[in-house]
C-alpha cells in the first residue's frame, strides 16, 4: 500500500502514529456479523443476547418512571467510582446464591462485566505477558487480552471443563520457558462458546494448580445462574477469596441495555480496579445502578431468573432436537444451561469460509475461528439459541443443514469426505503460543 508523506498511508494517514496496542486491535467476528444478522429474513443463531421479551416490561416500565420522578437528582448525578453502596450490598446476596461471601466493600461495580475485564488485564498484563485461557475461549476476552499485548496460551477443555492436569504441565512448561503467567481466564460454567461446566470435583484442583504456581484466577461467570435443572455450583471464588477475582453482571440474568457489572477481588487489586475505573469513566452510570437496585428491591428477581431458565431450557430443546434431525453427521453437546451449543463440523468443512453461503441461505452463526487466539477451530462453529423462538431455530437449523449438506457434497468431490454421525463434542487440545 502506498505511503504518504506523512509516513502513514492513503487510507489512514495517522497510521505510523497508533501506540503499538492500537495495531492489535481487531473487529471481533461476532459484531461483525451483526448488521447481517439482526436483518429480519435472516433466522440469527450468532449473537448472545438474552431473551427480553420474558422480562415484564410494564412491570419494570412503571419502576423506572417512579425512580426517576422520586429519586431523579441522584440517578442522574455522577455516584461514586467503586459503585452504589446499596447496589454493592445487593450484589454480595446475589453472589450467595453461588456461596460468595463477601463484603459490599469488596465489590466494584463497572459498565458490564466487560469493562472489569479490561481492567483486569490493564492493572495485570505488560506487553508479552501470558493469559492462560480454555480452548475454546470467550471471543471478547480475547480481543481484550490482544488489545493489551498479551500472548495467550490455551489449554484443552472436555465435557467436565478445563482438564487439571493439561492446567498444570501448561503451566510447569511456560515456566521453564521463562515465561510470565499473569492470569488463568475461566468461564467455568455454561461455558462460551463450549457450553461445558468445570465440574465441582476439578474446581479445587484447579486453584490448587495455580496457587502451587503462583497464578491468579479471573473467574468470568455471567450465566451461573442459568442452569436449566441443577441448582448452582458453588463459584470458584467461594474456595479461594485471595486467589480469584471474581467478575459478575446483570446482562444475562436481568438486561444488557443497563451495562451493569462487577468485580469482587482481593482488598489492594480492587483499589487498584477503582483508580482503574475512575481514569477510563470517572463513575458508573448511577441511572443504570439505580434502576438495577430497584428491581432488585421491588420485583421477583429470582423468580423472573427461573423464568428465563425454563424458556431457555425450551430452546436448547429445539435446537438440540433440530441438530439430531437435520445435520446428523455434525457432532455437539448437550449443554445444561446458558446460551450456547458447540457444533463440530463433518471433516473438510470449513465454518469460516461457509459463513457467506450461510448467510446468503439467511442463517447466522458464529465461525469457530473467532473463539481461538491464532484463528484455529475452523471446523466449529457456536450456535447461540438464547434469542429466537423455538419454531425460528427450527427454521435456522434447517436451512443451516442446506448449507452443510452442501458443503459436504463438495467435499466429497474435491476433498475427503462426511464424516458419520457422532454423538460427543470434540474439543480441540492445542498447545498454542
Amino acid at each position: 500500500m502506498s505511503s504518504t508523506d506523512s509516513g502513514g498511508t492513503r487510507l489512514d494517514p495517522w497510521f505510523e502514529s497508533y501506540a503499538e496496542r492500537a495495531h492489535n486491535m481487531r473487529a471481533s467476528e461476532i459484531r461483525a456479523l451483526f448488521s447481517v444478522a439482526n436483518r429480519p429474513e435472516v433466522v440469527s443463531l450468532a449473537g448472545g443476547m438474552p431473551y427480553i421479551g420474558g422480562l415484564p416490561l410494564e412491570e419494570i416500565g412503571e419502576m423506572m418512571r417512579r425512580l426517576i420522578v422520586e429519586r431523579g437528582e441522584v440517578a442522574l448525578q455522577y455516584g461514586s467510582g467503586q459503585g452504589d453502596e446499596n447496589l454493592r450490598e445487593l450484589i454480595t446476596q446475589v453472589m450467595a446464591l453461588e456461596g460468595i461471601s463477601a463484603h459490599p466493600d469488596d465489590v466494584v461495580v463497572t459498565t458490564g462485566s466487560q469493562q472489569a475485564l479490561d481492567l483486569v488485564t490493564k492493572i495485570f498484563i505488560n506487553p508479552g505477558d501470558v493469559v492462560v485461557a480454555e480452548a475454546p475461549s470467550y471471543v471478547g476476552a480475547l480481543g481484550v487480552f490482544r488489545a493489551h499485548e498479551a500472548d495467550v496460551v490455551h489449554v484443552p477443555m472436555d465435557a467436565d471443563g478445563l482438564i487439571p492436569g493439561d492446567l498444570d504441565a501448561t503451566l510447569t512448561r511456560l515456566a521453564a520457558e521463562g515465561r510470565t503467567v499473569k492470569f488463568l481466564y475461566t468461564v467455568p460454567n455454561y461455558h462460551n462458546p463450549g457450553g461445558v461446566t468445570l465440574s465441582l470435583e476439578r474446581r479445587p484442583q484447579v486453584l490448587e494448580i495455580c496457587a502451587r504456581h503462583r497464578v491468579l484466577v479471573l473467574e468470568d461467570n455471567p450465566y451461573g445462574l442459568l442452569g436449566f435443572d441443577a441448582e448452582p455450583l458453588p463459584a470458584m471464588r467461594s474456595m479461594s477469596d485471595d486467589g480469584v477475582i471474581y467478575l459478575g453482571s446483570f446482562s444475562k440474568t436481568f438486561a444488557p441495555g443497563f451495562r451493569v457489572g462487577w468485580a469482587v477481588a482481593p482488598h489492594a487489586v480492587r483499589e487498584k480496579l477503582v483508580l482503574a475505573s475512575e481514569s477510563a469513566i470517572l463513575c458508573p452510570s448511577n441511572a443504570s445502578q439505580l434502576a438495577i437496585a430497584t428491581y432488585l428491591e421491588h420485583s421477583d428477581w429470582q423468580g423472573q431468573i427461573k423464568k428465563f431458565r425454563e424458556q431457555y431450557r425450551e430452546r436448547r430443546d429445539a435446537i438440540i432436537e433440530s441438530l439430531e434431525e437435520h445435520i446428523p453427521s455434525a457432532t455437539w453437546n448437550v449443554p445444561a444451561g446458558g446460551f450456547y451449543v458447540w457444533v463440530k463440523l463433518p471433516p473438510g468443512i470449513d465454518s469460516k469460509s461457509m459463513l457467506p453461503r450461510a448467510v446468503t441461505a439467511r442463517v447466522a452463526y458464529v465461525p469457530g475461528t473467532a473463539f481461538f487466539y491464532d484463528g484455529q477451530g475452523a471446523d466449529h462453529l457456536r450456535l447461540s439459541y438464547c434469542y429466537p423462538t423455538p419454531d425460528r431455530i427450527r427454521e435456522g437449523v434447517r436451512r443451516l443443514a442446506g448449507v452443510v449438506d452442501a458443503e459436504i457434497e463438495t467435499v466429497k468431490i474435491f476433498g475427503t469426505g462426511a464424516a458419520g454421525p457422532g454423538d460427543a463434542v470434540d474439543f480441540p487440545s492445542p498447545n498454542l503460543a
